[in-house]
């Protein structure tokens, strides 16, 4: 047998050695038996001992199985590579086991480059017209390598190149680029070992039902010896605090763009500003805001968290646009016999857009003003694509279409058969979340324009419902719902994780901190705004006032089921 050092352990196609046949099965003398996949695991095992530096156990592997981890030839050829030895040897290896242009164009190119750092011009030259050009494979490719003739230093040629220069690194670059056009069988493709474990990490986060974290799940920060799998006690399932400073139903809540702050409107009339504290899942009091004659129903934060906008019920023609620092406002009607209950910020936040169900439906600047309107569209739910021109409305036929006000075009999106009673779109512009009347939860494609998934659990009657995508990578998606729970739900799966109990009337609205996962808010007709959070963050059961008393909740009923 050939040393390591001569060439990767007698390398060689998933064969056996001292009696091993070809496939894997040895005779009585060696006692080996190895099947394929039993060759396949020793190669894998042998390539990651090799790639650590433990060439005599890689050695005494290979001995002791039979098995080779690459063909004798491909041995050669990645020691020709390594030793930047570029005859006319290596590219008839090449040519014999792997006729790839490909590979042999990534050859010459290497040539080339090392050539020219050697200031060896006239070789150089040689190897452009008279090996890459007759190859006539990525001339765009060959005009730019030429233009390197030009460098006038080392250094000049590495920047421009974004090459490491001659030597261990880019040889080994290269041969990791060569790999991929050779078989298994002739050559494990590079870091096989590792690639396969970081794949069934990743299957094993995906499959985890409360992965809750943008930390992505590496060789690096997890363990192998046992299966990945997030505690149910960190995910926000769990009260942390109950406020009651509203006096009537609590209609609407909606987290800021920067997570900071959280919008709560009421039947009360008034708008509450709460700022969030992350480090204790807790809300506390900033401001209120006064003034709505008709109740906030919906509201919608600015992109730059500065500027809120509320619209009421039904009924309500009025539009109120607030600056949350100077508690400046602006009361946006157009006519008192207007029905403004919906509204969007336009993505650059100089615009907004608002609309009702009797065909109402302006887009206006900053100061209030109608820049332009569309009639006879009976708005009920209203979203700014990122386009910054398209504005998706559902409206009382049961559908979701596109708005063009500039080009004055519109498109079907989808057609759902009960009343659409609110929606929202993921951060990636794609996935819409209906509340539809009877009927639940729906996830469309936007862009396939197809449904995806009805989820199941929630009660969904005629009242308006709003849900939200969530965590940290938006993985999940809650409801409130008409038997006073809150439904939680991977986005893949239609059954829902968790339902969470604890408000006496319907939950009219669930808001997921886009900033920091761990907190989920729900407000309800029980007057009540709820914050749930990790397990470890629960305080002892108190109710929470924005004057600072706090009582003993008589029935604190907050299982998760």
């Amino acid at each position: 047998m050939q040393s390591v050092s001569n060439g990767c352990v007698q390398n060689g196609a998933p064969s056996c050695s001292n009696g091993a046949t070809e496939n894997g099965h040895g005779d009585a003398d060696t006692g080996s038996t190895l099947n394929q996949s039993n060759q396949e695991i020793v190669r894998l095992i042998g390539q990651y001992l090799k790639n650590e530096g433990l060439l005599k156990t890689c050695e005494s592997l290979m001995s002791e199985s039979g098995c080779r981890l690459d063909h004798p030839a491909a041995a050669k050829f990645r020691q020709h590579v390594m030793d930047g030895d570029w005859s006319k040897k290596l590219i008839t290896i090449c040519k014999n086991y792997v006729p790839s242009w490909e590979m042999k164009f990534l050859l010459l190119e290497q040539k080339y480059l090392e050539y020219l750092e050697d200031s060896r011009v006239l070789d150089a030259l040689h190897v452009l017209r008279n090996e890459l050009t007759p190859l006539q494979h990525n001339t765009v490719r060959v005009h730019q390598l030429s233009s390197y003739m030009m460098c006038s230093s080392t250094e000049e040629l590495h920047e421009r190149t974004n090459w490491e220069g001659k030597g261990l690194k880019s040889r080994t670059a290269l041969m990791n680029k060569l790999q991929s056009y050779l078989p298994p069988s002739v050559m494990l493709p590079p870091q096989r070992l590792n690639e396969l474990l970081s794949q069934a990490l990743e299957l094993q986060a995906l499959r985890c039902s409360h992965h809750n974290t943008s930390q992505a799940v590496t060789l690096d920060n997890s363990s192998l010896l046992v299966d990945h799998c997030c505690p149910k006690s960190s995910f926000p399932m769990h009260t942390v605090q109950v406020l009651i400073d509203h006096c009537d139903q609590v209609w609407f809540c909606q987290f800021s763009p920067d997570g900071t702050k959280l919008a709560t409107g009421s039947k009360d009339t008034n708008v509450i500003i709460w700022d969030v504290n992350p480090d204790t899942s807790t809300l506390s009091l900033r401001k209120i805001l006064e003034g709505h004659n008709y109740g906030a129903a919906y509201i919608s934060w600015s992109p730059d968290s500065m500027h809120l906008i509320a619209c009421g019920p039904e009924e309500s023609p009025e539009v109120w646009l607030w600056n949350i620092d100077t508690e400046k406002f602006l009361k946006v009607s157009q006519s008192p016999e207007d029905a403004l209950t919906c509204c969007a910020w336009n993505k650059d936040g100089t615009r907004f857009v608002v609309g009702g169900i009797r065909g109402h439906f302006y887009q206006c600047d900053l100061e209030g003003n109608v820049l332009d309107s569309w009639e006879g569209v009976r708005v009920n739910g209203l979203w700014c694509r990122k386009d910054g021109k398209t504005v998706l409305a559902s409206d009382t036929h049961h559908r979701l279409r596109g708005y063009i006000f500039e080009e004055v075009a519109e498109q079907q999106i989808l057609q759902e058969d009960h009343p659409i009673m609110s929606f929202t779109v993921d951060k990636n512009d794609r996935l819409a979340l209906l509340n539809v009347a009877t009927q639940g939860v729906h996830l469309w494609d936007l862009n396939d324009k197809c449904l995806i998934r009805r989820y199941q659990g929630v009660t969904q009657g005629h009242f308006t419902i709003h849900s939200t995508f969530g965590g940290a990578n938006q993985d999940f998606i809650a409801s409130g719902s008409e038997d006073n729970q809150v439904y939680i739900w991977h986005i893949r799966n239609e059954q829902p994780i968790a339902t969470l109990q604890g408000h006496t009337r319907t939950v009219n609205c669930v808001a997921w901190n886009p900033v920091y996962p761990h907190i989920l808010v729900s407000v309800s007709d029980d007057y009540t705004i709820r914050v749930w959070g990790p397990k470890d963050e629960m305080p002892k059961p108190t109710v929470s006032s924005s004057n600072g008393e706090s009582s003993n909740s008589g029935t604190w009923n907050d299982m998760v089921s």
